[in-house]
């Protein structure tokens, strides 16, 4: 398939989006509550990157890497199918690469071995798997299904997300009419002894169950602080309306956050750039959206999965120009001192 493109002038799209957004804000921030605080303080989806609209950087003309944007978006309906765990058909969306000058569509990964979508086809179970050197993270698109591990059972169905820790055996069942579809995150393992991040740091130790969470009961984040331009009842970036589903604390090894993000009609994401050694993944779950990248626009759909170029200059932004909430899986790794890491033991 291939991507579309919206051609507009940079200026045109960044003042048009901006004016709807300002324009929709009194009135979306009277028609949402605020939800229960998680108590979770985010630099990245707490709070906006610019303490107004009028003060983004956008690139005033584009720059030579435009032409390279659709390098950094991944369709799995472009992808061969290949195999996994005896019977788990995957077709890759992103893989392992090159976060600046990828030498494939797709290859943008640093940190992450894959991202893929699955199916199971109706009646089909895995094989017995273990995971060596690495785990998975399962987020259920459709269809129902259990999974086993460690003795547990849990039921998988669409918002479930399941963390598959290194070296526990498990299967997985397709147990409905319909194939159970899902996001396959597979994460490395740190290879340095077991640290994560400088040396000194806590070693990485990983759970010994599984651990499942259902995104439509997760916690929602509310913003770290006031700002006018934070829409009612989102979390941050304008209009993100964040979930929690994993953080390091469940079990991530390589990742440092796994959430969702939904984005309401006629709203946008703030526009903002991403440093060196950031991973910041968008996979589209449901609804059509726009999606800015540096001075080009592109259509994303459920199935598609895009990276931020990280670096510090292009900046991106997920619009909701339709009637209906858009909602997207997040995964992201962030540079040190950005975010989450595990943490020096606390001195006696």
């Amino acid at each position: 398939m291939g991507k579309e493109t919206v051609n507009m002038r940079p200026e045109t799209i960044a003042l048009r989006a901006v004016s709807g957004l300002v324009l929709a804000l009194g009135s979306l921030a009277v028609a949402q509550t605020a939800p229960q605080s998680s108590g979770t303080q985010n630099a990245i989806n707490g709070i906006n990157s610019y303490p107004g609209p009028g003060l983004v950087k956008y690139q005033s003309t584009p720059d030579p890497m435009n032409r390279r944007i659709d390098m950094f978006i991944g369709d799995w309906h472009d992808s061969m199918p290949r195999v996994e765990h005896g019977s788990l058909i995957l077709r890759d969306i992103l893989t392992k690469g090159d976060n600046f000058d990828p030498a494939q569509m797709g290859a943008v990964l640093q940190f992450t071995n894959f991202f893929a979508y699955g199916r199971l086809a109706p009646g089909a179970w895995t094989t017995p798997s273990r995971l060596e050197g690495q785990q998975e993270i399962y987020y259920i698109l459709g269809g129902e299904g259990e999974i086993t591990a460690g003795g547990d059972t849990a039921k998988l169905h669409k918002n479930v997300a399941v963390l598959m820790p290194v070296g526990l055996e498990f299967v997985m069942r397709s147990i409905g009419d319909e194939p159970l579809t899902m996001y396959v995150i597979n994460e490395p393992l740190p290879d340095d002894n077991g640290i994560v991040g400088n040396p000194g740091r806590i070693p990485f130790h990983p759970k010994t169950q599984m651990v499942v969470k259902d995104e439509g009961v997760a916690r929602q984040r509310t913003p770290a602080g006031g700002d006018p331009f934070i829409v009612g009842g989102a979390s941050g970036h304008w209009a993100h309306i964040v979930k929690e589903v994993f953080s390091p604390g469940d079990g991530l090894a390589m990742e440092q956050s796994v959430i969702t993000v939904t984005i309401n009609p006629k709203t946008m994401g703030e526009p903002h750039p991403h440093r060196p050694g950031q991973e910041e993944v968008w996979a589209a779950i449901d609804g059509n959206s726009l999606v800015l990248l540096g001075t080009e626009l592109r259509v994303q759909r459920p199935g598609m999965a895009y990276m931020l170029r990280p670096d510090g200059i292009t900046v991106h932004s997920n619009i909701n120009d339709g009637d209906t909430p858009v909602k997207f899986l997040y995964f992201a790794r962030f540079p040190q001192g950005d975010n989450w890491t595990h943490a020096v033991p606390a001195k006696k």
